[in-house]
């Protein structure tokens, strides 16, 4: 079990590719992404980030070590989760997809309040929470910005 939940937790082997795991995580979601978005839309995807965040949990709280580094650079399965949910709100678009990968790396990097707050949860639910909660600004700007366009530009 330990082999799984460290494939798992690196998003098989993203998170061990050198400069930037994070971002690595992001791009290794897109695949899964676009498979969810084709088959379900937006609510694919967000079921998609349900299932991989309590994976996420699952997997990290076994790779990380007692006393050891609270959120260790190779774990990116709370990045996939993230980027999915960020996607969720562009699902059949993909031109905008490129804007909310760019969005949720900002928004997952920066830590704006309470994503800040939420890294200092404990164990494997810190390390999940942060990217969950970047994700949901991402959510919002997105859907603000497509329901402003829409109103006000008819498309």
């Amino acid at each position: 079990m330990k082999r799984a939940a460290r494939l798992l937790a690196t998003w098989f082997g993203a998170g061990y590719l050198p400069i930037a795991p994070g971002t690595w995580g992001s791009l290794g979601a897109l695949p899964l992404a676009a498979a969810l978005a084709w088959a379900a839309g937006g609510w694919g995807l967000v079921s998609g980030a349900v299932v991989i965040f309590a994976l996420g949990l699952w997997a990290t709280a076994r790779f990380l070590l007692p006393g050891g580094i609270k959120d260790p650079s190779e774990i990116v399965i709370d990045e996939v989760a993230g980027q999915l949910l960020a996607l969720a709100p562009v699902a059949h678009d993909p031109l905008w997809w490129p804007i909310a990968f760019i969005l949720f790396r900002l928004a997952d990097i920066v830590k704006p309040w309470p994503a800040n707050v939420s890294e200092r949860l404990p164990g494997a639910l810190g390390v999940m929470a942060d990217d969950a909660v970047a994700a949901l600004y991402v959510v919002l700007f997105l859907s603000g910005s497509l329901w402003l366009m829409q109103r006000y530009f008819g498309g």
